[in-house]
């Protein structure tokens, strides 16, 4: 029996899957398989994957479109009952499958096991993402507020360090295809309304920001974020209960001001005000009508700001690495 099901979507990432593989390899948990879904790519990227001689290794084309069917479509392909993610840019620390073994086997209960990680920008810092509402190292077992941490702190589960049992996901239906953003947070959400989700330090991933063709970088405008929808019915329904609902609410704030974002940042300001007079917050004021004062300021303005800031900060950061350098001692 296959410990875990690794599916990893392909897309153009040619400069970074070979990382990423090498990183599963390296793993101190060798009982899985890798199964990469190829969409398409134009790079040397599916090239790179068939050159690796490891029979846990599958590669697959892909016959739908979009980085949610190509999940489905691996985890249709997946012979473990236990499926983890990672994105062809990302890569593990050595002990990440052992760490969501581990927690699976503590906390069978929970819907999703996940761990922290580290993010690197595109001036090359790593730090650790800033988590909230979890208590700290060496703590882990069961979040005490998935929505709570995930509405004012970075996501608690990622797409690249989470592993899910396969009767969770066949009962989710796995990732829905409708939205092209959103659609791995609107899953982490599905489950975290049914069940809880599991969490340690240990076992880290590497969120590479800096990497190429990040689909998150697409500026198209969002009429609203695919969770918003299903967590609003779900309220309406009378499904959430007392404890979790405020928690919730301020979790859809936080997705209907990013979504605002996304609009202002495609030029859509419109959509980006319809969105945030739905929007809702006792905790998330300030953040609310920051992004709604930008969504009044003309898109010239907004972008002359962004560049001006984008320069500034590449200043800065390379004032920093000369000053460290500097302040490196010389070898004699």
């Amino acid at each position: 029996m296959i410990s875990v099901s690794i599916v990893i979507p392909l897309y153009n990432k040619g400069p970074h899957i070979s990382r990423t593989i090498q990183s599963v390899l390296n793993q101190t948990e060798q009982n899985f398989e890798i199964i990469v879904v190829d969409g398409q790519s134009t790079d040397e990227g599916p090239k790179i994957v068939k050159s690796f001689e490891d029979p846990r290794i599958f590669f697959f084309e892909q016959v739908g479109s979009g980085v949610s069917s190509a999940r489905n479509e691996g985890i249709s392909h997946s012979r473990s009952d236990f499926v983890a993610f990672l994105d062809a840019d990302d890569e593990w620390m050595p002990d990440h499958l052992e760490t969501l073994l581990r927690l699976r086997e503590a906390y069978p209960e929970a819907g999703a096991y996940t761990t922290a990680y580290l993010v690197k920008y595109p001036n090359f810092q790593v730090k650790m993402a800033s988590f909230h509402a979890i208590p700290g190292k060496p703590w882990e077992g069961l979040l005490p507020s998935y929505f709570k941490s995930a509405a004012f702190g970075s996501p608690p589960v990622w797409t690249s360090v989470v592993g899910i049992p396969k009767r969770v996901l066949t009962e989710m239906r796995g990732f829905n295809t409708d939205a092209w953003w959103g659609e791995d947070t609107d899953l982490w959400g599905r489950i975290a309304l049914k069940y809880p989700i599991a969490f340690s330090w240990d076992g880290m991933g590497i969120y590479h920001t800096e990497a190429s063709n990040r689909a998150c970088n697409r500026t198209e405008p969002v009429e609203e974020n695919i969770f918003v929808r299903t967590a609003k019915e779900a309220l309406e329904a009378g499904e959430i209960p007392d404890a979790m609902q405020a928690d919730l609410r301020e979790y859809v704030a936080k997705k209907q001001i990013e979504t605002a974002w996304f609009n202002i940042r495609a030029k859509r300001a419109d959509l980006a005000r319809t969105v945030l007079k739905k929007c809702v917050t006792r905790e998330l004021i300030r953040k609310k009508y920051w992004a709604l004062f930008w969504a009044y300021v003309p898109s010239s303005a907004y972008e002359l700001a962004s560049t001006t800031r984008q320069i500034s900060m590449d200043i800065l950061y390379r004032a920093q690495e000369d000053y460290t350098n500097i302040r490196k001692p010389r070898k004699i």
